[in-house]
Protein backbone atom coordinates (compact mmCIF):
# COMPACT_ATOMS: atom_id res chain seq x y z
CA UNK A 1 0.00 0.00 0.00
CA UNK A 2 2.91 2.36 0.75
CA UNK A 3 4.24 2.00 -2.80
CA UNK A 4 0.79 2.64 -4.27
CA UNK A 5 0.40 5.85 -2.24
CA UNK A 6 3.89 6.92 -3.29
CA UNK A 7 2.69 6.75 -6.91
CA UNK A 8 -0.70 8.32 -6.16
CA UNK A 9 0.75 11.42 -4.48
CA UNK A 10 2.67 12.80 -7.50
CA UNK A 11 -0.26 11.92 -9.78
CA UNK A 12 -2.61 13.88 -7.52
CA UNK A 13 -0.23 16.85 -7.20
CA UNK A 14 0.28 16.99 -10.94
CA UNK A 15 -3.47 16.78 -11.64
CA UNK A 16 -4.42 19.54 -9.18
CA UNK A 17 -1.56 21.76 -10.37
CA UNK A 18 -2.79 21.49 -13.95
CA UNK A 19 -6.39 22.12 -12.87
CA UNK A 20 -5.81 25.00 -10.43
CA UNK A 21 -2.81 26.74 -11.99
CA UNK A 22 -2.57 25.87 -15.68
CA UNK A 23 -6.33 25.98 -16.33
CA UNK A 24 -8.21 27.91 -13.65
CA UNK A 25 -5.69 30.61 -12.72
CA UNK A 26 -4.61 31.31 -16.30
CA UNK A 27 -8.23 31.77 -17.37
CA UNK A 28 -9.75 33.49 -14.33
CA UNK A 29 -6.79 35.02 -12.44
CA UNK A 30 -8.13 34.34 -8.93
CA UNK A 31 -5.26 33.40 -6.66
CA UNK A 32 -7.51 32.88 -3.64
CA UNK A 33 -9.64 30.19 -5.25
CA UNK A 34 -6.68 28.52 -6.97
CA UNK A 35 -5.02 28.20 -3.57
CA UNK A 36 -8.27 26.95 -2.02
CA UNK A 37 -8.58 24.24 -4.69
CA UNK A 38 -5.02 23.03 -4.07
CA UNK A 39 -5.44 23.04 -0.28
CA UNK A 40 -8.79 21.26 -0.49
CA UNK A 41 -7.43 18.64 -2.88
CA UNK A 42 -4.32 17.85 -0.84
CA UNK A 43 -6.34 17.72 2.38
CA UNK A 44 -8.92 15.33 0.93
CA UNK A 45 -6.15 13.19 -0.58
CA UNK A 46 -4.36 12.95 2.78
CA UNK A 47 -7.52 12.05 4.71
CA UNK A 48 -8.76 9.52 2.14
CA UNK A 49 -5.29 7.91 1.90
CA UNK A 50 -5.19 7.63 5.70
CA UNK A 51 -8.65 6.08 5.79
CA UNK A 52 -7.64 3.63 3.06
CA UNK A 53 -4.50 2.59 4.94
CA UNK A 54 -6.61 2.05 8.07
CA UNK A 55 -9.17 0.08 6.03
CA UNK A 56 -12.02 2.47 6.76
CA UNK A 57 -15.18 1.84 4.74
CA UNK A 58 -15.78 3.74 1.51
CA UNK A 59 -19.11 4.90 2.94
CA UNK A 60 -17.22 7.06 5.41
CA UNK A 61 -15.04 8.44 2.60
CA UNK A 62 -18.07 9.50 0.59
CA UNK A 63 -19.62 10.90 3.77
CA UNK A 64 -16.55 13.12 4.08
CA UNK A 65 -17.05 14.18 0.46
CA UNK A 66 -20.63 15.23 1.23
CA UNK A 67 -19.76 17.11 4.43
CA UNK A 68 -16.98 19.08 2.75
CA UNK A 69 -19.31 19.94 -0.13
CA UNK A 70 -21.97 21.32 2.20
CA UNK A 71 -19.50 23.30 4.29
CA UNK A 72 -17.86 24.91 1.28
CA UNK A 73 -21.07 25.76 -0.54
CA UNK A 74 -22.55 27.40 2.56
CA UNK A 75 -19.45 29.45 3.37
CA UNK A 76 -19.85 32.20 0.76
CA UNK A 77 -21.19 32.95 -2.67
CA UNK A 78 -19.23 31.60 -5.61
CA UNK A 79 -20.20 31.25 -9.23
CA UNK A 80 -21.43 27.99 -10.71
CA UNK A 81 -18.20 27.79 -12.73
CA UNK A 82 -16.17 27.97 -9.50
CA UNK A 83 -18.40 25.28 -7.97
CA UNK A 84 -17.45 23.03 -10.89
CA UNK A 85 -13.75 23.52 -10.19
CA UNK A 86 -14.37 22.99 -6.48
CA UNK A 87 -16.05 19.64 -6.98
CA UNK A 88 -13.38 18.57 -9.47
CA UNK A 89 -10.60 19.37 -6.98
CA UNK A 90 -12.51 17.48 -4.31
CA UNK A 91 -13.10 14.48 -6.58
CA UNK A 92 -9.43 14.37 -7.64
CA UNK A 93 -8.28 14.17 -4.03
CA UNK A 94 -10.77 11.45 -3.22
CA UNK A 95 -10.12 9.40 -6.37
CA UNK A 96 -6.34 9.52 -6.01
CA UNK A 97 -6.50 8.83 -2.28
CA UNK A 98 -8.78 5.80 -2.34
CA UNK A 99 -7.79 4.59 -5.82
CA UNK A 100 -4.08 4.26 -5.09
CA UNK A 101 -4.29 0.47 -5.27
CA UNK A 102 -5.55 0.68 -8.89
CA UNK A 103 -3.14 3.09 -10.59
CA UNK A 104 -4.49 2.68 -14.14
CA UNK A 105 -8.04 3.56 -13.08
CA UNK A 106 -6.79 6.37 -10.84
CA UNK A 107 -4.74 8.00 -13.61
CA UNK A 108 -7.49 7.52 -16.19
CA UNK A 109 -10.13 9.18 -14.00
CA UNK A 110 -7.79 12.04 -13.10
CA UNK A 111 -7.09 12.72 -16.76
CA UNK A 112 -10.83 12.52 -17.52
CA UNK A 113 -11.72 15.07 -14.81
CA UNK A 114 -9.03 17.58 -15.77
CA UNK A 115 -9.73 17.22 -19.49
CA UNK A 116 -13.46 17.68 -18.91
CA UNK A 117 -12.90 20.98 -17.09
CA UNK A 118 -10.41 22.13 -19.74
CA UNK A 119 -13.00 21.63 -22.49
CA UNK A 120 -16.11 22.71 -20.57
CA UNK A 121 -14.51 26.00 -19.46
CA UNK A 122 -12.71 26.73 -22.70
CA UNK A 123 -12.85 30.45 -23.65
CA UNK A 124 -14.34 29.62 -27.06
CA UNK A 125 -17.36 28.11 -25.34
CA UNK A 126 -17.53 30.71 -22.56
CA UNK A 127 -17.49 33.60 -25.04
CA UNK A 128 -20.68 32.50 -26.74
CA UNK A 129 -23.08 33.68 -24.08
CA UNK A 130 -23.09 36.22 -21.25
CA UNK A 131 -25.44 36.84 -18.37
CA UNK A 132 -26.42 40.11 -16.69
CA UNK A 133 -29.00 41.34 -14.23
CA UNK A 134 -29.86 44.86 -15.37
CA UNK A 135 -31.90 47.70 -13.91
CA UNK A 136 -33.27 49.83 -16.75
CA UNK A 137 -34.16 53.46 -16.14
CA UNK A 138 -37.33 53.14 -18.19
CA UNK A 139 -40.39 50.88 -18.36
CA UNK A 140 -41.13 49.06 -21.63
CA UNK A 141 -44.63 47.73 -22.07
CA UNK A 142 -43.78 46.05 -25.39
CA UNK A 143 -41.41 43.06 -25.31
CA UNK A 144 -40.09 43.79 -28.80
CA UNK A 145 -39.13 47.32 -27.76
CA UNK A 146 -37.56 45.95 -24.57
CA UNK A 147 -35.45 43.46 -26.51
CA UNK A 148 -34.31 46.14 -28.96
CA UNK A 149 -33.36 48.44 -26.08
CA UNK A 150 -31.40 45.67 -24.36
CA UNK A 151 -29.53 44.80 -27.55
CA UNK A 152 -28.66 48.45 -28.11
CA UNK A 153 -27.37 48.89 -24.56
CA UNK A 154 -25.50 45.57 -24.37
CA UNK A 155 -24.09 45.62 -27.88
CA UNK A 156 -25.12 42.09 -28.73
CA UNK A 157 -27.95 39.72 -29.57
CA UNK A 158 -30.36 38.95 -26.74
CA UNK A 159 -31.06 35.23 -26.59
CA UNK A 160 -33.37 35.23 -23.59
CA UNK A 161 -34.64 37.74 -21.06
CA UNK A 162 -37.00 37.75 -18.11
CA UNK A 163 -38.49 40.76 -16.37
CA UNK A 164 -37.83 40.29 -12.66
CA UNK A 165 -39.43 43.47 -11.37
CA UNK A 166 -41.24 46.54 -12.69
CA UNK A 167 -41.45 49.73 -10.61
CA UNK A 168 -43.95 52.17 -12.12
CA UNK A 169 -43.27 54.76 -9.42
CA UNK A 170 -39.55 55.01 -10.10
CA UNK A 171 -39.96 54.05 -13.76
CA UNK A 172 -37.44 51.19 -13.59
CA UNK A 173 -37.32 47.58 -14.72
CA UNK A 174 -35.08 44.80 -13.47
CA UNK A 175 -34.31 42.32 -16.26
CA UNK A 176 -32.38 39.06 -16.24
CA UNK A 177 -30.65 38.87 -19.65
CA UNK A 178 -28.69 36.22 -21.50
CA UNK A 179 -27.04 37.54 -24.63
CA UNK A 180 -24.34 36.89 -27.18
CA UNK A 181 -21.96 39.83 -27.61
CA UNK A 182 -21.18 41.11 -31.07
CA UNK A 183 -17.76 40.59 -32.62
CA UNK A 184 -16.86 44.21 -31.85
CA UNK A 185 -17.64 43.87 -28.13
CA UNK A 186 -14.49 43.16 -26.09
CA UNK A 187 -14.68 39.61 -24.76
CA UNK A 188 -14.31 39.15 -21.03
CA UNK A 189 -16.09 35.94 -20.06
CA UNK A 190 -14.37 35.81 -16.66
CA UNK A 191 -15.97 38.99 -15.41
CA UNK A 192 -18.67 38.68 -12.79
CA UNK A 193 -21.52 41.03 -13.59
CA UNK A 194 -23.34 42.69 -10.69
CA UNK A 195 -26.70 44.39 -11.04
CA UNK A 196 -26.06 47.04 -13.66
CA UNK A 197 -28.01 50.27 -13.92
CA UNK A 198 -28.34 51.36 -17.52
Amino acid sequence: MGLALALALPVNLFAITVLACAIYYRRHHRTDLALAYVALNVGVFAVSALMLSQQVSLGLAFGLFGVLSILRLRSDQISQRDVGYYFTALALGLINGIGASRPAVMIGLSVLLVLTMYIADHPRLANRSRHRLIVLDTVHRDETALQADLERRLGGTVRKFEVIDTDYVRETMTVDVRFRPSAETPANPDRTYPIARV
